[in-house]
């Protein structure tokens, strides 16, 4: 996925000269394709978040659209009143870039694990938030809403494998349904969608017949298609690479509330800050509830607990 931001990025700058990058010392042996390219509009402002998003601010301001590339955790939170202060109360095109979002960075520790970032800034009602499920999508992304006139958050994965069933086109504030199934939905957030693909086929072996939705943006979010896809079954399940609270599965809580709606659900995420617990990314979901064998052990408890 960071490959096709780059691509994609050094297209939409060949076409619009107001397209500028800027990182916080780091995309080395990524950003090159885009840095040699165009060396007038790449900086490097080092190892300093805040001053990458007041620069940008400045810039946007002046009529470029500045995209700031970092780890998830550290674009997300160490610059957050300068994004909350700059771009957003300004309504400025500042375009965030966040990679390796839940636990994408799982050796290096809780640092670097991005848990909240799309919660955080879900809050900020002026700030769109997109989470491509996959490279493909990413793509899509970028060309539809680089020149949104507002601030955007750009949660990346390191990978993106193509997700089976989704198309091409990304479009903004939808849902995209991969699957159908009768008796449970997994809602899943951005990437996570590979992880409740591969639960709904264990599921489907065992009986259990699976709709698999993903979400990929907020503010706008999907609550009208989410509405509908809750009305048809009686359990649902969020899952992802983030805290319960305030991302995906808080936005389904939300609508099940706000509906009226009688469907049940569990959510799959994180509700602690893992402290101390390192290791790979497949060691870490399976660890926290994520991986596809993870998901489909929680469908099955929570429809047993269900019955008589």
């Amino acid at each position: 996925m960071r490959a096709a931001f780059v691509e994609t990025l050094a297209e939409l700058a060949e076409q619009d000269p107001r397209v500028v990058l800027l990182t916080g010392d780091l995309g080395f042996n990524m950003l090159e394709p885009f840095a040699e390219r165009f060396p007038d509009r790449f900086f490097n402002i080092g190892v300093a978040e805040q001053n990458m998003v007041g620069v940008a601010t400045g810039l946007a301001e002046a009529g470029m659209i500045p995209f700031v590339y970092s780890i998830a955790t550290f674009a997300s939170m160490r610059p957050y009143e300068f994004i909350r202060n700059g771009p957003v109360l300004h309504q400025l095109p500042v375009r965030i870039v966040g990679v390796g979002g839940g636990f994408e960075y799982g050796n290096n520790g809780a640092t670097h694990y991005g848990l909240e970032d799309v919660g955080i800034l879900r809050l900020q009602r002026g700030l769109t938030v997109v989470v491509p499920a996959d490279a493909a999508h990413a793509r899509g992304a970028f060309k539809q809403t680089y020149a949104l006139p507002r601030p955007i958050y750009y949660r990346l994965s390191k990978g993106g494998a193509p997700v089976p069933g989704l198309t091409t086109d990304f479009e903004l504030g939808r849902l995209t349904r991969l699957r159908t199934g009768s008796d449970i939905a997994l809602i899943a957030l951005g990437s996570t969608a590979t992880d409740a693909l591969a639960a709904a086929a264990q599921l489907g072996a065992a009986g259990v017949e699976a709709t698999v939705a993903v979400v990929e943006s907020f503010n706008p979010s999907p609550v009208d298609d989410l509405a509908d896809l809750l009305s048809d079954v009686s359990f649902a399940v969020s899952v992802e690479s983030h805290f319960v609270d305030g991302g995906l599965g808080t936005l389904v809580a939300e609508v099940i509330a706000e509906r009226g709606l009688s469907t049940r659900l569990r959510r799959c995420g994180l509700d602690d800050l893992p402290r101390g617990t390192t290791g790979s990314v497949a060691f870490l979901k399976e660890q926290f509830g994520l991986s596809a064998t993870a998901i489909a052990r929680t469908v099955t408890s929570l429809v047993a607990s269900a019955r008589p």
